[in-house]
């Protein structure tokens, strides 16, 4: 008979001292991690999937039911270093379901870490979600309509500073020649 042995991952303590944000390596799909961290780390969202709380289901459940268009959100993803609640790639925003009685110390470090790299953290109470769903989802979407403008102003930004770089979409399948 096997038995299971489990870690816990705990913050190192110089580390959580530190306010500032890990630096980016290329390792690890652009952060500094290993295969076999990034291996557990999955490891740990799947299990977080099978073992969700109260306001993660109600969340997600919404989620599910919602037409976003191309603006989807992943439960339990795996974002560098970091495991968020939700996280929608297409806006970089990913939202962090606040528990009561979790490390607000790592919490906060992992914030830091992924705003650093772009993305924006929306901190979300378990109370709130379970109390009045509505006006969290209300408040989800004007942050999503801020993201859509932020990125789509960065975009416009980013052409008018690099005038000769250019995109062409790929022709569908029907329209190529060959």
């Amino acid at each position: 008979m096997t038995r299971e042995i489990r870690k816990t991952l705990i913050l190192n303590p110089e580390a959580a001292s530190s306010a500032e944000a890990p630096a980016l390596k290329k390792k690890g799909r652009g952060w500094e991690i290993s295969d076999s961290r990034l291996d557990a780390l999955h490891e740990q969202a799947r299990e977080m999937r099978r073992h969700s709380t109260e306001a993660h289901k109600a969340l997600a459940e919404k989620f599910s039911k919602a037409d976003l268009g191309r603006y989807t959100f992943k439960r339990h993803a795996v974002v560098g270093s970091a495991i968020v609640d939700f996280n929608c790639h297409n806006l970089g925003l990913a939202l962090a379901i606040d528990e009561e009685g979790q490390n607000d110390a790592l919490a906060k470090r992992r914030d830091k870490s992924l705003e650093s790299v772009g993305i924006k953290v929306m901190r979300i109470a378990a109370s709130d979600i379970l109390d009045d769903i509505d006006a969290v989802l209300q408040r989800l979407t004007t942050t999503m309509r801020d993201r859509i403008t932020e990125r789509k102003a960065a975009a416009r930004a980013h052409k008018a500073a690099n005038p000769k770089q250019s995109y062409d979409r790929p022709k569908p399948r029907g329209e190529r020649k060959g």
